[in-house]
């Protein structure tokens, strides 16, 4: 079997079982997704899927398509065990989002569209990243070590140098592990106060 096809399948394999352990954990009230983020997400997954194929990805769309499974269970979830959502940062976060997505409309360019995408889903990520860092004991570090995890054979699965193509698996390796570090940072600060 061609490398890249189980790279493919690999990441969307780790992508799969990112979602179980943090819906659980939601459900149990440990877990409490960032709505903004959520919903900015579960957007642009879908807009990330369809762009990544335009601009001629194959094995690597496992990885955002059954992210946006994932990412939409969560962002629904989020609506009733989640938080946030019209904090100021939220809102600036919002509204830029949207109008980045204004750009990207009126251009109608698949590549410029991949750029976007990973920026306004960067802006999304940011919102969870802070929260991640303030409140580490409302995230599961594994839900965002395998989701990037996931990212990086996103990466390998591409299989040759080509930008737009690598630009969304390697933003979903970078971003989650960006989580990773800060629930760790967050956890270490927490342990300082306690000690």
């Amino acid at each position: 079997m061609n490398p890249l096809i189980i790279f493919g399948i690999l990441a969307g394999v780790f992508s799969a079982i990112s979602y179980p352990p943090y819906i659980i954990a939601i459900f149990k009230g440990k877990a409490k997704p960032e709505r903004a983020s959520w919903l900015i997400w579960s957007v642009l997954t879908a807009m990330g899927f369809f762009t990544q194929l335009a601009v001629g990805a194959t094995n690597s769309l496992w990885l955002p398509g059954i992210q946006g499974i994932g990412v939409i269970i969560v962002f629904l979830l989020s609506i009733r065990y989640g938080f946030g959502g019209l904090l100021k940062r939220d809102i600036a976060t919002l509204v830029a989002a949207g109008l980045t997505l204004l750009i990207w409309y009126v251009t109608d360019n698949a590549i410029l569209a991949v750029y976007l995408t990973v920026l306004i889903d960067g802006m999304g990520a940011w919102l969870t990243i802070i929260k991640s860092y303030e409140h580490p004991e409302s995230e599961t570090l594994i839900t965002w070590a395998l989701s990037g995890t996931g990212g990086f054979f996103g990466l390998l699965a591409v299989g040759a140098y080509n930008m737009p193509v690598l630009a969304y698996p390697f933003y979903i390796f970078l971003c989650n592990f960006a989580v990773v570090a800060a629930i760790l940072l967050g956890r270490k600060k927490l342990a300082k106060l306690v000690v």
